[in-house]
């Protein structure tokens, strides 16, 4: 059994470590540490971006279905709201509000992004001239700034066209 007695130069017994072998264990342990913070900080990053681009294919699944549905898309003043709150549909026509139900189950988690900036929508996906019938979903990314590399649009995340970030301000999800 390994004792933390020792016994000193003038043949007493002293107890305990010295200051060397206390700061050498200290060294040792904030070195593990940090290099635990930073690979967890990596994880969670990435976990946050996987988990922003599956919301996205979630959007991309609720906005088809509102389209199947109506036969458009959610205008830029409904935004991404109208698929959980029925008070966002704006029409004219009650037999087409009849046809309203919930295309997003849970709405506490859907009005916001990993980072806890709203999600960002626009009618038609101005990136490729708004020469398709797309929409726009997006997040600001890990930044939170729109417009700047790291934002994460929902082509993107679903593998098809080009993904570059899109300029100009969309309409945040709670928008109404």
């Amino acid at each position: 059994m390994i004792s933390a007695t020792r016994i000193s130069r003038k043949g007493g017994v002293r107890a305990g470590f010295t200051i060397v072998e206390v700061m050498i264990v200290l060294a040792i342990i904030l070195a593990i540490t940090t290099l635990v913070v930073v690979n967890l900080r990596g994880d969670k990053k990435d976990s946050q971006i996987s988990t922003a681009k599956i919301s996205l294919k979630s959007f991309m699944g609720a906005l088809d279905r509102f389209n199947d549905k109506f036969g458009r898309y959610p205008t830029d003043e409904e935004g991404l709201k109208v698929l959980w709150d029925k008070s966002a549909l704006q029409t004219e026509n009650e037999e087409e509000g009849a046809k309203w139900s919930a295309f997003i189950n849970n709405a506490e988690d859907a009005q916001k992004d990993p980072w806890g900036q709203a999600w960002l929508y626009r009618q038609k996906d101005e990136r490729d001239g708004g020469a398709g019938d797309v929409p726009d979903v997006w997040s600001m990314g890990p930044d939170r700034q729109d417009g700047t590399d790291d934002d994460i649009h929902a082509r993107k995340a679903m593998g098809s066209g080009d993904g570059a970030s899109g300029s100009g301000s969309g309409t945040p999800a709670g928008a109404s």
